[in-house]
């Protein structure tokens, strides 16, 4: 990032950014896997353009032990093979859902979703996407630099 820093909204609002901390750590990772939620993090970060975001979650998934190449290949996920069709779901989703204001949330779009995922779980998701968008929000109009160091 070239810009600086605009204003550190974890300080200057800790009430805000305490609850939406409470709402990323209390996402359900038993019910929709680590990985998932992290690819999901992954991909809408990418969307939003929020480096800060795609960094943390890029060095998530290594950690869980996601190959580079597979985590490269989220961008393209339609046409890269490293993706199991629950995932591709999810990424189909996450995107209409990130774009919602140009794209549209059909009934066939969520009939491809519920192939996948019971209710419960979409709703879930919905909160995963929810969050991350949020946090992309924050960090791009703020301008939350990426660490030089981990």
């Amino acid at each position: 990032m070239t810009a600086a820093p605009r204003i550190d909204y974890r300080k200057l609002a800790p009430k805000a950014f305490q609850t939406l901390y409470q709402l990323s750590t209390g996402l359900r990772r038993d019910l929709l896997g680590q990985r998932l939620i992290d690819l999901v993090f992954l991909r809408v970060s990418q969307i939003n353009g929020c480096a800060f975001c795609i960094d943390m979650h890029w060095r998530d998934l290594i950690e869980l032990g996601v190959e580079p190449r597979h985590l490269n290949a989220v961008a393209g996920w339609r046409e890269a093979p490293f993706f199991d069709a629950r995932e591709r779901a999810a990424f189909e989703w996450a995107e209409i859902v990130t774009t919602i204001a140009t794209s549209d949330a059909s009934d066939e779009a969520f009939a491809r979703l519920r192939e996948h995922f019971s209710d419960e779980e979409i709703a879930e998701l919905g909160f995963v996407i929810a969050a991350i968008n949020a946090w992309n929000r924050l960090n791009v109009s703020l301008r939350v630099p990426v660490p030089q160091t981990v």
